[in-house]
């Protein structure tokens, strides 16, 4: 990779970073910046460089440095949010995926609906996991714990914020992105 691919990386894991600390505290699972920041490195970036930004920002966050919502390292894992992070190195490649053999030219319609097939599988992934982890592990038998819970509480609290993330990304990103992917190749 060249330096600048290298260093656009660091740049979008450090926003992803960034993004755990803008939060709207919620239960379970709080509402942050980092799902703009997951989809965003996936279209500017690319597919592969995007998912390789993501990782990266969940391999700094496991090795112990503080860059989750609440702390890092390896135990983290046991986190009932932890799924969305694993769904963010899926949701960047999704979205810069899309975004690359979209056929919508290259405006504000192909960037939303890039967003949108990124923010897929991070729920695909996150909300199993947040079930998985509040039944078995932390063993609650209610509210979160059954699948209607997880839904309300891992999905549909969040689609809101996350379809205007997307929308905020679309409309800015729009004018961003080809002078980003030209300097990362």
């Amino acid at each position: 990779m060249k330096v600048k691919s290298l260093v656009l990386i660091a740049v979008m894991a450090a926003l992803s970073a960034a993004g755990a600390f803008i939060r709207i505290p919620v239960p379970l699972v709080p509402f942050t910046l980092q799902t703009l920041f997951c989809v965003l490195s996936g279209i500017l970036l690319g597919p592969k460089r995007g998912a390789v930004a993501q990782a990266v920002y969940v391999l700094i966050g496991l090795a112990g440095v503080p860059v989750f919502t609440q702390g890092g390292g390896f135990m983290y894992v046991l986190k009932p949010s932890f799924g969305y992070l694993l769904g963010f190195i899926a949701g960047a490649y999704v979205a810069g995926f899309v975004y690359e053999r979209l056929e919508l030219g290259g405006g504000y319609a192909k960037m939303f609906a890039a967003c949108l097939a990124g923010l897929a599988p991070i729920y695909l992934i996150g909300v199993p996991y947040l079930y998985i982890i509040c039944r078995f592990y932390l063993g609650m038998t209610n509210g979160p714990a059954t699948v209607g819970g997880v839904l309300i509480s891992g999905f549909l609290m969040f689609i809101p914020g996350d379809a205007a993330s997307c929308a905020l990304v679309s409309f800015a990103g729009k004018s961003v992105v080809g002078h980003l992917r030209r300097m990362a190749e």
